[in-house]
């Protein structure tokens, strides 16, 4: 039996999951899981009902269509997924590649449910090694070529029919042109010392403050720098004896684990935007 993801969202009102639950067994549908949250400060209500179709004949548009009179009666957001889909991804990557080599090995063991239908790199190919049979594009960018490299970056958006572009470490600035052609469907990694530490050696500046936690945060990509709605974060405890060479090795384990957290739970539906938060439901 093939599974089907159904996210929505809208006003709350007493008896949505009953209505909504109601229609899906009428569908002929088994529910497997539904989770919830009833945001009390907006009156927002989300929901991620994950269920498997007793019948071949309908697909995610057909159950979509299925869903719309009772979803639209609630003026809800909404949208049905195939949960056995694999999301099209293009990643972005600029001298680090730490993240990028993580990304494709969870992708190789099945880990990351998507296929990489690029590489984008201001950087040559060699720098990284064996990358298999991905498809690279060397785009260099200074001052003066950034919108002719960012129109290159969107055509191969396009081209590839990419759902997802992921930041890995890519230090190049996106325009407010891009960010916004790519809202919602663009994820960035970076350390969590953010806005206290900025600019070059942000582990050495760390270290000369003496924190005691270290960490990383992924988000969705926004015109405002780093600010964009927060999908996940983790932290780790550092002491006086972690030099800055030790500073960065960690900070790299957790860049990387984040990131994989943040790009998995995008492709499996579990995020949802709020205004400038995110409702992220558990795996």
């Amino acid at each position: 039996m093939t599974t089907y993801v159904l996210t929505f969202s809208c006003a709350n009102q007493p008896g949505i999951v009953a209505a909504v639950t109601n229609t899906l067994v009428q569908l002929g549908c088994d529910i497997t899981d539904g989770q919830q949250f009833d945001d009390r400060l907006s009156g927002r209500f989300f929901s991620r009902i994950q269920f498997q179709a007793l019948r071949a004949d309908l697909g995610a548009e057909g159950f979509a269509q299925g869903l719309r009179p009772v979803l639209t009666s609630f003026a809800a957001e909404y949208r049905v997924l195939d949960a056995q889909r694999l999301g099209r991804v293009l990643i972005l990557v600029s001298q680090s590649d730490h993240c990028l080599v993580d990304l494709l090995y969870r992708q190789r063991i099945g880990e990351l449910p998507m296929v990489v239908v690029g590489i984008v790199s201001n950087h040559p190919r060699e720098r990284y090694g064996d990358l298999g049979d991905v498809p690279f594009h060397h785009l260099p960018v200074n001052p003066q070529t950034k919108a002719d490299q960012e129109a290159a970056i969107w055509e191969i958006v396009q081209r590839t029919e990419a759902d997802l572009v992921v930041l890995a470490r890519y230090m190049q600035i996106l325009s407010d042109d891009l960010a916004g052609k790519l809202a919602g469907r663009c994820i960035n990694i970076h350390h969590s010392f953010l806005p206290g530490f900025k600019g070059a050696k942000p582990y050495h500046q760390a270290y000369e403050r003496g924190v005691k936690l270290i960490g990383a945060t992924a988000h969705y990509v926004t015109a405002d720098l780093d600010e964009g709605p927060i999908i996940a974060q983790d932290v780790e405890r550092v002491t006086h004896r972690d030099l800055p060479e030790a500073l960065i090795s960690k900070g790299r384990d957790i860049e990387r684990r984040v990131l994989a957290a943040a790009v998995r739970a995008h492709l499996e539906d579990r995020v949802m935007l709020r205004g400038r938060t995110t409702v992220v439901f558990s795996a």
